[in-house]
């Protein structure tokens, strides 16, 4: 089971994750941690563009330290609905 953590705080867990380019994107449903919209988007040519999210744990937050793709390009449709993490949280599985 993978589990996404920060700061000690479970931030999402489950056995369902999808594995791209070394991260686990997890069902939206499996994350705990409280998301905060970002204006911050990139874009991947083959994924198409990403929104981000501010991760907030008891006040903390962690700028853009989650990332999802609201309408991935058909070579990333596994991945529509499902958030990734990164900036120093921890993956494991």
């Amino acid at each position: 089971m993978a589990t996404a953590r920060w700061n000690g705080t479970v931030l999402a867990k489950s056995d369902d994750t999808v594995v791209v380019e070394g991260n686990h994107y997890f069902p939206r449903d499996a994350v705990t941690a409280t998301l905060l919209p970002s204006d911050t988007h990139s874009v991947c040519p083959w994924k198409g563009t990403a929104s981000y999210f501010t991760v907030e744990v008891d006040g903390e937050r962690n700028p853009d330290a989650a990332w999802y793709y609201p309408e991935p390009k058909s070579a990333a449709a596994e991945i529509k609905d499902r958030v990734a993490f990164w900036k120093g949280v921890e993956v494991s599985d």
